[in-house]
């Protein structure tokens, strides 16, 4: 069954080639030159986050590499601290220790955000401290300002850099009391995702000063990430920053409208009860398997793609989903979403 509508900005209609070609030809005139749109998208993601230079990177993957390398190589350590559920670590199949040889040191508890006292506690010379906004295994939870603010103090007074893993800083942004700029001048460096709250094909920008830029530009090709024709990919992250990121603040209203209207539902809750930011978790009382195969069901029956997978939870009977709220999301009210999450089991 195609999917006609979907809950997830991952897996809707907007990602289709032919519309995303369409949209792409819309602002793709005669005059643009193979090397405009990617140096706009690089000046521009140093503006926002007030950095010296920006780098674009085919992925974030490479992007973090990257970085980490970097701030190994400047401080001859090769350990970096951050939260255990750090996408680093669980989503890339470690590629810093396969390729670079760094170990990573997990702080905390793996289902409560990062504290002082965590990073504290660790006692191995560190490189690099990892802290991911809003940490999105665990809710898309999202650390006070004031807390963020400790933390990196803490990183810079232990001569460790501190580096942001922020693929969905964009989205981060609408639960702070603080511009893009003020966020990202807590840290080193910052990544950005560009195919994420932005809607881009692929994709990924690295910030910092100048010097730390320059050298990562050095890992980037090591990496086999020098590519000459990365002109679609960062226009397409052009039209992600003109027709999203103004967005991002409708996208938080609209999640903690869904995630109201699921709690008091009463058949399944959020994490957080009141997102932070335009990405929470529903916890169903179902099984992994269960939700899948009824969420399948869904998808063939109506063409609604609910969610992307279930993930399992300490209990078996039980189950979490991922809510990431974007354009295709507010096609749904929330007494639908909360009708629709209700009725899986009857799909089975």
């Amino acid at each position: 069954m195609d999917i006609r509508r979907s809950l997830s900005n991952h897996a809707g209609p907007r990602r289709s080639p032919h519309e995303v070609l369409r949209r792409l030809a819309e602002r793709i005139t005669p005059d643009v030159q193979p090397e405009d749109p990617v140096r706009e998208l690089e000046e521009r993601v140093a503006g926002l986050l007030g950095k010296q230079r920006a780098l674009f990177f085919p992925s974030g993957t490479m992007a973090q590499q990257a970085a980490l390398r970097v701030h190994a190589e400047r401080t001859n350590r090769h350990a970096f601290a951050g939260h255990p559920q750090t996408h680093l670590h669980v989503w890339e199949n470690q590629g810093y220790s396969a390729v670079h040889g760094l170990r990573f040191h997990p702080v905390g508890d793996r289902h409560a955000l990062l504290t002082l006292d965590d990073l504290k506690a660790v006692h191995e010379p560190l490189a690099a401290v990892v802290i991911e906004l809003p940490q999105r295994d665990i809710g898309g939870q999202l650390p006070a300002f004031e807390d963020l603010a400790e933390q990196t103090r803490w990183a810079r007074h232990n001569g460790v850099a501190a580096h942001c893993d922020g693929a969905r800083i964009w989205e981060a942004q609408t639960g702070y009391d603080a511009t893009l700029a003020e966020i990202a001048g807590l840290f080193d460096t910052v990544y950005v995702s560009l195919y994420k709250g932005l809607e881009g094909t692929r994709g990924a920008v690295l910030a910092g000063d100048a010097e730390i830029i320059e050298h990562a530009a050095v890992w980037r090709r090591r990496l086999g990430g020098a590519i000459v024709d990365a002109w679609p990919l960062a226009a397409i992250a052009l039209m992600g920053m003109d027709e999203n990121l103004p967005r991002m603040a409708e996208f938080k209203s609209h999640a903690q409208a869904l995630a109201k209207a699921i709690n008091e539902d009463g058949f399944a809750h959020t994490t957080p009860e009141v997102p932070a930011t335009p990405l929470f978790h529903v916890h169903l009382p179902m099984s992994r398997d269960d939700a899948q195969r009824a969420a399948q069901k869904l998808l063939d029956d109506t063409g609604i793609k609910l969610f992307l997978y279930a993930r399992s939870n300490p209990d078996p009977r039980t189950c979490s989903i991922e809510v990431s709220v974007g354009i295709n999301a507010l096609e749904f009210t929330p007494r639908k979403v909360a009708e629709l999450i209700r009725g899986l089991p009857s799909r089975l």
